[in-house]
């Protein structure tokens, strides 16, 4: 298999958490993307992804998958153990269902902020193929946005060590993809958030982490 990532977005990362954990990293070939100088726009990388977006992973029989959950996905049903995805069916819902909040009310909500203030960004409001101007009202709504995701967080996490549950699973994943992110933006977790602050140095310590 063939991985397409970028060691600086959070979208590729959680891919790449995932992998780790599932102790594959060794069998997957990773081909890094410079996004930062605009790789994923040229005429080359269009002919492996049209979407103009990391991650993609290729799998053995040349199939493209283009997404961080239909990545995660394969990964999972090709490599069961262990088991992030849920093994029952209310397990399998509750961890899509966190992980689909997290995504929509975290990841998003920080990608929203940076994309519509960072003058690299500029005209780069979105990703993929297509230039949409910045919107400076986003940008402010995006941060408001992350501010909230903080305080959500933390009263998912009270009583739970994971976000899902008892055990770690894909949802911690995203989630501390969009957060570390986040603190690299100079977002701080707020002091009384405590059951965050417990959780996210937890997954600071996994291997994965360092990923």
């Amino acid at each position: 298999m063939k991985f397409f990532d970028c060691s600086t977005a959070p979208s590729p990362r959680q891919v790449r958490i995932f992998i780790a954990e599932k102790g594959i990293k060794d069998i997957i070939e990773t081909i890094e993307v410079n996004l930062r100088d605009g790789e994923q726009l040229t005429d080359e990388f269009r002919k492996v992804n049209p979407y103009c977006t990391v991650p993609v992973l290729e799998t053995d029989d040349g199939t493209r998958v283009y997404s961080t959950a239909g990545c995660c996905r394969y990964l999972e049903e090709a490599y069961p153990e262990p088991c992030l995805m849920g093994n029952t069916n209310e397990e399998k819902a509750i961890i899509a269902d966190m992980q689909w909040r997290v995504e929509i009310d975290g990841l998003l909500a920080v990608g929203e902020a940076l994309r519509n203030s960072a003058p690299g960004l500029k005209d780069r409001a979105l990703t993929g193929p297509d230039n949409y101007a910045q919107i400076p009202d986003l940008a402010e709504r995006g941060r408001k946005r992350v501010e909230r995701f903080f305080i959500m967080m933390d009263q998912i996490l009270e009583n739970k060590n994971y976000i899902a549950g008892s055990d770690f699973t894909y949802a911690d994943i995203t989630a501390y993809c969009a957060i570390s992110f986040a603190t690299r933006l100079k977002f701080d977790l707020p002091d009384n958030a405590i059951n965050l602050h417990q959780w996210f140095e937890s997954i600071n310590e996994r291997a994965s982490s360092k990923m």
